[in-house]
């Protein structure tokens, strides 16, 4: 009896180690075995705000990034993360385990976006630029870029929201609040406005949002050889200084919505528009693109001279002929159409 009793006991006990090492073994099958797999898949998991863990369930197995939904789902519920849900880009590694990217995910340790928004000129075009890369939609965007609450503590009006995003490279959170979003570009703003910068301000006689208008302008009208820009910003300064208008045809352009237009004519001219600078004297209310941190730099360092007037060079070098007086300038100027004429450019 004794000896049968023993052997029983003994029996259970084996009995509860398989099963306990089947239970380990499933487990470790479910949580720590290689479960992503990115032979098909993008490493980028975007969870947007209100995802519920049904959506990023749903989300990974469109991708086909998970190879057993289900050790995740199980994984998940067990650290609960079913019950919290983090927005945000994650950036998954091939092999990780059930467990790792749970781990991840839970923690909201996602990683940022690098924005760039080069060669923009309207508050639309940055805010659609902004919705590719970003969370938001380009109409969020649009209304983060025109928040009037932010622009009016900032002393910024809408009209110069745009001169706030200094074109550079920025980490930035995919899912970044849309104020939380001009907050961190009014502060790279700040920081581009040092106190280096700020202290050739008044060698311009301008203001940081007029150098930013001017640079604008300045950039359009020398785009290719960023040699020259300097000598043009010089020149707008001395009309500015003269109380001239500055008669800027990228401005025409602007106001007429249309930088395709490679002849300004006379009909652009009567455009009626505060951007007009051949119909209004000084500078327009706002930049006409958002200018290049080396735009903005050849206008703080302006060259002295005495040019009021400048055209195009008539060889299409892209450099422009400069003159101090209008007789000057008109003969510069009828090279250059004749030019125009000689390639058939009448618009």
């Amino acid at each position: 009896m004794a000896k049968n009793k023993k052997s029983k006991i003994l029996g259970c006990l084996a009995a509860i180690i398989v099963l306990g090492v089947g239970a380990a073994l499933y487990a470790y099958s479910f949580l720590f075995s290689a479960n992503v797999d990115l032979k098909k898949a993008g490493p980028e998991l975007y969870i947007s705000h209100g995802d519920t863990f049904d959506d990023v369930v749903a989300n990974l197995e469109k991708t086909g990034a998970i190879k057993n939904i289900g050790a995740f789902v199980k994984t998940s519920k067990l650290k609960k993360y079913d019950r919290h849900v983090k927005s945000g880009r994650y950036i998954m590694k091939d092999g990780m385990s059930s467990l790792e990217l749970v781990r991840l995910l839970a923690s909201g340790n996602q990683t940022p976006i690098k924005l760039t928004f080069n060669n923009k000129r309207t508050a639309p075009e940055l805010a659609g630029r902004l919705a590719e890369v970003l969370e938001m939609d380009s109409l969020t965007a649009l209304a983060a870029i025109k928040n009037d609450t932010l622009l009016t503590k900032w002393g910024i009006d809408s009209n110069n929201a745009i001169s706030v995003f200094i074109p550079n490279t920025y980490e930035i959170y995919w899912d970044i609040a849309p104020a939380k979003l001009m907050e961190r570009m009014k502060k790279e703003y700040d920081k581009f406005w040092d106190s280096k910068r700020k202290a050739k301000l008044a060698r311009t006689g301008l203001t940081q949002k007029e150098v930013s208008i001017l640079a604008s302008i300045v950039e359009e009208e020398q785009n290719q050889k960023y040699d020259e820009q300097p000598l043009i910003a010089g020149l707008y300064i001395n009309r500015l200084r003269k109380g001239m208008k500055l008669e800027s045809d990228p401005t025409v352009k602007f106001a007429v919505n249309d930088f395709s237009i490679r002849r300004v004519l006379s009909v652009h001219l009567k455009t009626d528009s505060p951007y007009n600078t051949y119909m209004y004297a000084g500078l327009p209310p706002g930049p006409i693109r958002i200018p290049s941190i080396q735009a903005i730099d050849n206008v703080l360092n302006f060259r002295e001279s005495n040019y009021i007037f400048m055209c195009a060079k008539e060889d299409f070098s892209g450099y422009h002929n400069f003159a101090e007086t209008s007789a000057e300038h008109e003969a510069n100027a009828k090279r250059y159409h004749n030019s125009l004429n000689k390639q058939r450019i009448f618009k």
